[in-house]
């Protein structure tokens, strides 16, 4: 049963990878795009949240590029970017012990405006493991009965760089942010759940950790439901984009001490509403 993805008349084939999120495009390259073929694309990725392509080698300068046809590159505080590639991140081994993104979470919530999508290249792999997961957060909403649709509008809650900052060594301020925990999106106009893991989605506004802890669990439990989720093997030039205002993902470090090398860059998105 298809449960999140409906059809779009494009001409660029998707192939999709679950009944409730991701698509495989093939046959295009992504640093030489016509207009009508990026048209396609954003249309397809608003569908489908989460585009796979395969085979791709992008290079940095050649990733930027693809990116700036989305919008301004996000810069966010707390990391080091690649030396002389303002924007893009490398991705490495920091171990299991110090990884911040082996949780289900969304890219950099506690900004005022988080990115509205993020576009990860592979690099270099692990022979095994190394798998990245993503849940679709319109359909962990629209699962909700509609008592608790009712007791959710308007509620805000906040989101702390605090994990983000442990991992990084950042001794200074740490940025936070009160978002809504259902959102709606700026172009979709459907309407997604907001949260996160415990440390970055501490409580609800006005409210204490305590009060909040049991319902913000519940949401970040149900949000990560098996029939709602993509799990990527990456392979060697793959690229991913993924919109960051209706996912959460989950980087999974399985590969021990192995190289796992992958450039991030993120686009600024909305003021989430």
């Amino acid at each position: 049963m298809n449960v999140g993805i409906t059809t779009s008349a494009v001409r660029t084939p998707a192939i999709p990878l679950t009944g409730a999120i991701g698509a495989k495009i093939e046959g295009v390259d992504l640093a030489s795009l016509d207009d009508a073929s990026f048209r396609d694309l954003k249309s397809l990725f608003l569908q489908y949240c989460v585009l796979v392509f395969p085979g791709q080698y992008l290079e940095p300068r050649a990733q930027l590029s693809f990116a700036a046809r989305w919008g301004d590159v996000s810069i966010t505080p707390m990391v080091t970017y690649a030396d002389g590639f303002p924007g893009l991140l490398q991705l490495t081994n920091r171990g299991k012990e110090n990884t911040p993104t082996e949780n289900w979470h969304s890219d950099s919530t506690f900004l005022e405006r988080p990115p509205a999508m993020t576009i990860l290249a592979a690099r270099t792999l692990p022979p095994m493991g190394g798998d990245t997961m993503w849940c679709n957060q319109y359909l962990a909403y629209e699962r909700l009965s509609a008592g608790m649709k009712d007791m959710l509008e308007g509620v805000r809650a906040r989101f702390c760089g605090a994990r983000l900052a442990r991992v990084h060594g950042h001794t200074s301020a740490i940025p936070e942010a009160y978002h809504p925990v259902v959102r709606t999106h700026p172009e979709t106009h459907r309407k997604a759940l907001f949260v996160g893991h415990p440390e970055t989605c501490t409580n609800f506004e006005n409210m204490t950790v305590a009060e909040s802890r049991p319902l913000l669990d519940f949401l970040y439990q149900h949000s990560a439901r098996p029939d709602a989720i993509y799990r990527h093997m990456w392979r060697p030039g793959d690229v991913v984009l993924w919109d960051n205002r209706c996912t959460m993902h989950y980087a999974v470090h399985d590969y021990g001490s192995e190289a796992r090398n992958l450039n991030r860059v993120t686009i600024i998105g909305d003021r989430p509403a």
